[in-house]
């Protein structure tokens, strides 16, 4: 682990300790007792119900990854399992310097090159990102969730979140026409990048411009209407499945039986950024903004949603990891060398 990332560990850590000391400092007693009571009847079936979801998640994520290998190479979606599940292991252990595990993984099987795979990873994330924007988009425009009290009492909360769910469409449709744009003009656009950074640093001016032309090498993935379609499918079902996970973990709890798909929207929306601040194997930003939001919008005691955050976080994040280490043993896969193999290959 280098210096910067070092760096940037411990500025989170720093600032997770202080938003975690600030959360528990707000509630004034907080009984533990309580917590791991409402934790130990938490339905079982309910809990396994969910894990199965996500891992359906990473089927059908594999399934989205063979179609966008189809214009280079036709591959099962069964070879792209395994490095999917272990790829998602490395971003629970190892945190987002893990994130390139799974494309890297991808390229060494496969026999191509990193920077096609990153290239794959980006345009699963626009579509994740459309997926979810989509999803929140139709929750809001169903008026789900005015009914919840919070909205009722603060009309104005309700249009901060109508406002964000446009800036996240706006954002993904910036997003896929550049995307476009780099498809089309990626070696023009690439040298016109190159050519103006030249003069500020060759080397930065190189890898940027090598960065482009490989994103939009990349684009190539989506060959035709029938891969962008399914690919459009596969990612609002993916996304459905996650949610659904959400629900089978908050109906867990008996007290939480009246979230439904619609809420969850709010817990996956703020899961996702909180994530930004995540330590590995620790999490800490997901956990916290799941537990503010169940606080403060579904008016749960702190008990039942530091519970309920914890048990989604080890769902959705940590549930891959045993099956995950499990392959890579097999596979005689070190994460950690995997890891750093990728980025310096990068």
């Amino acid at each position: 682990m280098n210096r910067t990332r070092i760096a940037l560990t411990l500025a989170v850590a720093a600032v997770l300790a202080v938003l975690v000391y600030l959360q528990f400092r707000a509630w004034k007693e907080f009984d533990w007792a309580l917590m791991f009571a409402q934790l130990r009847r938490a339905d079982p079936l309910r809990l396994l119900a969910a894990v199965a979801l996500i891992y359906s998640v990473y089927f059908l994520r594999a399934l989205r990854w063979m179609i966008l290998l189809r214009p280079v190479r036709a591959v099962p979606a069964r070879r792209l399992l395994a490095p999917t599940l272990i790829g998602f292991t490395g971003l629970a252990l190892l945190g987002r310097p893990g994130e390139l595990i799974r494309p890297y993984l991808i390229a060494r099987r496969e026999g191509l090159t990193l920077s096609s795979q990153i290239a794959v990873w980006a345009v699963e994330r626009i579509f994740d990102v459309g997926a979810v924007a989509a999803c929140l988009v139709a929750v809001v425009f169903s008026g789900a969730l005015a009914t919840i009290p919070f909205f009722q009492r603060s009309p104005a909360a309700l249009e901060r979140l109508n406002q964000f769910a446009y800036l996240m469409v706006a954002g993904v449709l910036a997003g896929a026409w550049l995307a476009l744009a780099t498809r089309r003009h990626g070696a023009a656009l690439a040298a016109a990048l190159e050519k103006r950074l030249a003069p500020l640093s060759p080397r930065i001016a190189h890898h940027v411009g090598h960065r482009v032309q490989a994103f939009g090498e990349g684009l190539n993935t989506i060959h035709d209407l029938a891969s962008f379609l399914q690919i459009t499918g596969l990612s609002l079902l993916i996304w459905m499945a996650i949610a659904l996970a959400y629900v089978q973990v908050t109906h867990a709890y008996a007290e939480l039986a009246d979230i439904t798909v619609a809420h969850v929207m709010l817990l996956m929306v703020s899961s996702m950024a909180g994530s930004i601040l995540q330590l590995p194997a620790v999490g800490g930003g997901s956990q916290l903004a799941i537990i503010k939001v169940l606080e403060a919008v579904f008016a749960v005691k702190p008990e039942l949603a530091v519970g309920c955050g914890i048990v989604l976080w080890l769902v959705t994040f940590m549930a891959v990891a045993p099956v995950g280490l499990l392959l890579a043993h097999r596979e005689h896969v070190s994460l950690r060398k995997a890891e750093e193999e990728s980025h310096v290959e990068d």
